[in-house]
């Protein structure tokens, strides 16, 4: 049977989404931290698990949650079998997990889903009211760098308008090559990036033999400050703003923004 195009895309996630140069390790040594004061870590939105498995790899007890029935269906046939493991169906705009954490994060620019100031400020004060006193908060937004902001005011009005191959990645389903596209938009006014996505399957014959399109989805796309305003009016204490997972120093050529917070002892 053809999978859905939102299984399609769990399946080819862990392929199409490379780790961010450093990223894993950043996680991880918080990770180790927690889990020697005996305290739990949290993935928001984890989608198949390609951070939260690597943290459980390394000795942490770990709960991730996602609100896509199909990528929590993956990390789940991924960790059969794992103890120090829990997925759970929930929504990062309001959950109630009955529990603390001394770590929690959200990786891969998943917080870039929510849309109003409202909805972010929903989310971080779930995420406050799930850490421990003095726990961790890790937050990786795209940073809108000389180069990305100049990327944006080039994309064209609406999603779909103009496609651009991203990469080919194998279909584990069919063993045949799927050809990736994604059309990108941007408005500035709402800072609002759209995206489309098509997989073709191409077949033995050059021809694409199936094809699967999902969105247009909206991401918004945060500033230094605003992000700053979200998380110290959610009642959080920023520790650091890094350029990327170095640990460097955010300045205008920074590609990412990771900001770790806490929560107030």
């Amino acid at each position: 049977m053809k999978p859905t195009a939102d299984e399609l895309y769990a399946l080819l996630y862990d392929e199409s989404v490379p780790d961010w140069p450093g990223e894993i390790e950043f996680y991880r040594e918080l990770a180790r931290e927690s889990a020697a004061r005996g305290q739990a870590a949290l993935e928001v939105a984890c989608g198949t698990g390609r951070v939260a498995i690597r943290l459980a790899e390394a000795g942490a007890e770990v709960v991730g949650f996602d609100m896509a029935p199909a990528m929590l269906e993956r990390a789940r046939e991924k960790t059969r079998g794992v103890p120090n493991i829990e997925w759970i169906d929930a929504d990062m705009r309001s959950f109630q997990l009955d529990r603390e954490f001394g770590l929690v994060i959200i990786p891969g620019h998943a917080f870039m889903n929510l849309q109003s100031s409202r909805e972010q400020l929903d989310c971080l004060e779930c995420i406050r009211c799930h850490l421990l006193p003095g726990g961790t908060f890790v937050l990786h937004v795209d940073h809108q760098d000389r180069e990305n902001l100049a990327w944006l005011g080039g994309l064209p009005g609406h999603a779909g308008e103009r496609f651009e191959v991203d990469r080919e990645v194998i279909n584990p389903l069919s063993g045949c090559p799927i050809r990736i596209l994604l059309s990108w938009a941007y408005e500035p006014s709402t800072q609002k990036a759209t995206l489309t996505t098509v997989w073709e399957e191409i077949g033995p014959d050059g021809s694409v033999s199936e094809r699967w399109q999902k969105g247009p989805r909206d991401f918004h796309c945060l500033f230094r400050y605003e992000a700053q305003h979200l998380l110290e009016r959610s009642g959080l204490e920023i520790e650091a703003v890094y350029g990327g997972f170095d640990r460097s120093e955010l300045t205008g050529d920074s590609p990412e923004m990771v900001w770790v917070a806490r929560r107030p002892s």
